[in-house]
């Protein structure tokens, strides 16, 4: 019995070697087996769709800034975050993006449902300077979202890179056809690389994100992307059960 005892892996490389990678393969097998079993583990549920042009740009926007380095986009299965944050995060909305923004990091709070929690004003002085609406905030400021006009020249290139991931934009008349069946007209009109442009005019017009209707500014992008996150789905349309199924 007393090969077994603990110490017996310590001083023996071999042994621990040995032990090391039974216990990873174990691990390893627990966590791949299932799959082959489940059809997807991305679930079913309606209103997910791909970001709009302006959102797009606002996305990149928030990874240029480095935004991902302080804020998560992952809600976890647990009571605490779920009375903070909301609902935790399915696959499925985080299916078109390329790379995803779950992240660990959380030196600010997690962002998966920041959409419609807070105004575009709200945001937007924020950004300029996060200690006038969060006096203990460390976050720093970024005065020239508002300042900088967005750049959307090459939109549609940015469409069809993600296209080539499988993200589901359409250039020809059956990809837009398709999109009309699974997303509706409205959204699937948003998808059309060919209109990238005017689609992200009329966004940015109708939203005002930054305030000002004269220009086209970073901001406008940034907030559009913040206002649409964790707000795609319905859950209460959903039971728990059912999100188990896909587990």
């Amino acid at each position: 019995m007393s090969f077994f005892r603990h110490e017996t892996l310590e001083i023996n490389a071999g042994w621990l070697i040995a032990a090391t990678m039974l216990v990873i393969s174990i691990g390893g097998l627990v966590e791949i087996v299932p799959l082959f079993y489940i059809e997807s583990t991305i679930e079913d549920v309606d209103g997910v769709r791909p970001y709009t042009p302006l959102e797009l740009r606002g996305r990149d926007i928030y990874q240029r800034e480095g935004c991902y380095l302080c804020h998560s986009q992952m809600i976890r299965p647990f009571r605490d975050e779920m009375l903070r944050y909301g609902h935790y995060s399915l696959a499925a909305e985080s299916q078109y993006d390329h790379p995803f923004q779950w992240g660990s990091k959380r030196t600010g709070p997690d962002l998966a449902r920041v959409g419609g929690k807070y105004s575009n004003e709200w945001h937007v002085a924020h950004l300029v300077d996060p200690r006038d609406v969060v006096p203990e905030s460390i976050m720093p400021a970024y005065p020239w979202l508002l300042e900088n006009e967005l750049r959307y020249a090459d939109i549609e290139e940015r469409m069809r890179a993600l296209k080539k991931t499988g993200v589901p934009y359409s250039e020809t008349q059956a990809e837009y056809e398709a999109n009309v069946k699974r997303f509706g007209r409205e959204v699937a009109d948003r998808l059309n690389i060919l209109k990238a442009r005017d689609n992200l005019l009329a966004q940015a017009e109708e939203g005002n994100y930054d305030g000002d209707p004269s220009r086209l500014t970073e901001m406008d992008a940034l907030v559009a992307y913040l206002q649409v996150l964790g707000t795609m789905v319905d859950f209460s349309k959903y039971s728990e059960d059912y999100f188990a199924s896909f587990r």
